[in-house]
């Protein structure tokens, strides 16, 4: 027990500084813009060289993505989860959505936060993090395939379904707050789409 003491303490240190890499970062490209900062000014600014801040962060565009890494298998764990209590896929990440929603959760999109809406503005508005978000959905529809199981090509073809679903949805609340639309009525159009767009599903996938 006392051995694994210290090695839990590196890796909550390790972990801190890489949300402040990342939140330094985030800060300046929001600021000046995506492509309008270097590596070089963001390590300046997070107090940290060069080298320390590429082990962290292999590229530039990770640096933004850090806020998602811990959603990239996040379906993929509900649907595990539910299967252990016997809830379908589907179902098990309709609960999920649902209850995003309800918590105005910053990944269903549907968060009023300015912070966040800026955030989502540089993600969705700088060419370079566009390309990097599309290798994200890439591996969240691996793990996801796997955790639904069956025949692998069935389980691909609906793991990107239900992944481009999710992103759809969420890009249009987004979209939606952005243009100043209230957040009561975006969230009670929300619902009503995301259990359209889940009908859509059951019907079309064994899941």
């Amino acid at each position: 027990m006392k051995a694994e003491y210290p090695t839990g303490l590196r890796e909550k240190k390790k972990a801190r500084t890489r949300q402040a890499l990342s939140d330094a970062a985030i800060a300046l490209f929001m600021e000046k813009g995506f492509d309008g900062v270097s590596v070089a000014e963001v390590a300046a600014a997070a107090e940290v060289s060069k080298p320390t801040l590429f082990r962290y962060f292999p590229a530039k565009e990770d640096l933004v993505l850090h806020r998602f890494a811990d959603h990239e298998g996040e379906s993929a764990r509900v649907v595990e989860a539910g299967r252990v209590y016997g809830t379908a896929p589907l179902d098990a990440l309709y609960e999920h959505l649902l209850e995003g929603l309800e918590r105005r959760d910053p990944v269903t999109g549907l968060c009023e936060v300015p912070a966040v809406l800026a955030y989502h503005r540089l993600l969705y508005g700088t060419p370079a993090l566009l390309a990097a978000i599309h290798g994200y959905q890439q591996r969240s529809e691996e793990v996801l395939a796997k955790a639904l199981g069956g025949d692998p090509l069935v389980a691909r073809l609906a793991a990107a379904q239900i992944v481009a679903v999710l992103r759809v949805l969420a890009n249009e609340n987004v979209a939606r707050l952005t243009a100043g639309d209230p957040i009561e009525e975006v969230g009670r159009d929300a619902v009503t789409a995301a259990g359209e767009a889940f009908r859509s599903l059951r019907q079309g996938l064994p899941y």
